[in-house]
């Protein structure tokens, strides 16, 4: 009795078996089939495992259950037909692989294989690892081959898509900007056309972004957030919206927009991934509003500290015999306003008052705390007719008697002018509380820095001050600044104290307000400080 051959195959597959005329094939009548591909069938049959024997010299499929599926719409027609009439379109590709082990006899292995198929009704990418190996007869010839295939299309689209997402969330780390984050989208999308050919992102109060001439389109209906939609065109492409950010009423105000790759499969992986590329995107969004308004809100903060700071700096007294210039620079605009000041203003003796200064910290408080104390300054030294230590005595116990929490460096100095009809000079008399030393341009171009020992900071309780004296000939300088002039990161206070000294060597023909802008000159634009800068200069008889 002959063995039923098709006995381990399905009943619906069996149904397809039975349909198909295989006298009219190369293969011939099942009767007369050879012991091998009896065997070899009925071995196939029995597996779970994706497998299809392609017999004879013009590759006539014949394949098991678990094969059916992988080939979609091409079943069941592709059994008993041949390889080239059923694999038209993948034909050159696999082709010459069956005819190369059919001819050798040696086994082909490919991983990963692309291998575009018609199965769902398009033109599909799909990928596939699988064997081919020879199958002989008895007489050691080789009469076919089988195939022994898994596809794994899903795992290389998933990694590749992994792959992209992991890129658009690196790329969008530091994305503080709308426009940042429109670009460095685009641009990780671009180096994905297999997947997606054009994408819009379709933002809230932003003008759209897109790498297309195409015009921009529209979505089907309303989408709502978390939502994905999709739609065909009139030309058949598919296109996929899905919700970025969205109202009080959850529906869509900013989308992402993709035409997908006509060769890509629309199913839940890839709505799933588009879904998720949507969040990594609405996320960077989202952060990049929040620091926009961040920004506005330290920019308004610091446009009030910076006109509260400069109605405090006054222009400075120019009594006669003296030229005194001032500068204001406030920090770089990623910095807050801090507490630097300046002032000029004269005595009631006549004498020239002059005060530089710094209240830490870099905020409204600190300008706030800058204004308590340069008013303090100013109306004790106005009434008390002290020496500059005296002055910062008394202004350290109203400090402590109102109690008005600030710390601060400063200078308090005190310019005397030495006056006759043949010579001009001038007696410089200041006190330091924890400032930074002045620095004297002497009439010969020769730079000095007045460095005395600092007396503690103003605000930190009372403590005994010192007056130091220098006297000053026609023609010498005086700069007095605060730590941003100087400072860099990096770099130590010695060092930029020698270059202050460079900076100011030969200097000595320059006028007040040439050696403030010859040393606003040389700083950097991007400075973490603000600085307060003031120069004075004693003029001979003559001038």
């Amino acid at each position: 009795m002959t063995r039923d051959v098709f006995a381990a195959a399905s009943p619906e597959l069996r149904a397809v078996y039975d349909a198909v005329d295989w006298a009219s094939t190369s293969l011939g009548p099942v009767s007369t089939w050879s012991t091998s591909l009896r065997d070899v069938v009925d071995l196939m049959l029995h597996s779970h495992f994706p497998m299809t024997l392609l017999w004879g010299e013009d590759f006539v499929l014949v394949y098991n259950d678990a094969y059916a599926p992988m080939i979609g719409e091409k079943h069941p027609a592709a059994l008993g037909a041949t390889s080239q009439e059923t694999f038209g379109e993948a034909w050159d590709q696999i082709g010459p692989m069956m005819q190369a082990v059919a001819t050798t006899g040696q086994a082909h292995l490919v991983e990963d294989a692309l291998v575009p198929l018609v199965r769902n009704g398009f033109l599909e990418d799909c990928y596939f690892t699988f064997s081919y190996s020879p199958v002989r007869g008895e007489d050691s010839q080789v009469e076919g081959v089988i195939d022994v295939v898994a596809e794994t299309t899903r795992a290389v689209l998933g990694r590749r898509r992994l792959e992209v997402l992991a890129r658009l969330a690196e790329a969008l780390a530091g994305a503080s900007t709308l426009d940042e984050v429109k670009r460095r989208s685009l641009r990780v999308f671009r180096g994905f056309d297999a997947d997606v050919v054009d994408v819009e992102l379709q933002l809230a109060d932003a003008t759209q972004a897109d790498w297309s001439d195409e015009p921009h389109w529209e979505p089907p209906r309303p989408i709502y957030a978390g939502e994905v939609v999709t739609d065909s065109s009139a030309d058949g492409r598919e296109i996929i919206w899905v919700a970025l950010e969205a109202d009080a009423e959850e529906r869509a105000t900013s989308t992402l927009v993709m035409e997908l790759n006509p060769r890509v499969l629309l199913d839940d992986d890839l709505v799933d991934f588009v879904r998720l590329t949507g969040s990594v995107v609405g996320r960077a969004l989202g952060r990049a509003r929040a620091e926009a308004i961040e920004r506005e809100h330290a920019d308004q903060e610091r446009r009030l500290s910076e006109t509260l700071q400069r109605s405090l700096l006054s222009q400075p007294a120019q009594p006669d015999g003296v030229r005194v210039a001032v500068r204001y620079v406030p920090a770089a605009e990623d910095a807050q306003v801090g507490g630097d000041w300046y002032d000029a203003f004269c005595l009631p003796s006549d004498d020239l008052c002059v005060v530089i200064g710094d209240v830490t910290g870099h905020d409204r408080d600190a300008a706030a705390g800058m204004a308590q104390l340069r008013n303090l300054v100013r109306g004790v030294a106005m009434t008390a007719d002290g020496t500059p230590a005296e002055v910062l005595s008394s202004v350290e116990q109203a400090v402590e008697g109102l109690e008005i929490e600030v710390i601060a460096t400063s200078i308090v100095a005190r310019l005397q002018l030495i006056d006759d009809a043949h010579f001009r000079a001038a007696t410089l008399r200041w006190s330091n509380a924890g400032h930074l030393p002045p620095v004297v341009i002497e009439p010969d171009g020769s730079v000095r820095i007045l460095d005395r020992h600092p007396d503690p900071l103003v605000g930190i309780g009372a403590w005994e001050r010192a007056d130091h004296v220098e006297t000053l000939a026609p023609g010498s300088a005086v700069v007095f600044f605060t730590d941003g002039l100087i400072e860099r990161r990096g770099q130590s206070i010695d060092a930029g104290l020698a270059w202050l000294e460079q900076a100011l060597s030969g200097q000595q023909h320059r006028d007040t307000d040439e050696l403030c802008d010859l040393l606003i000159g040389h700083m950097p634009p991007d400075i973490d400080d603000d600085v307060a800068l003031l120069v004075l200069k004693v003029q001979d008889s003559a001038a």
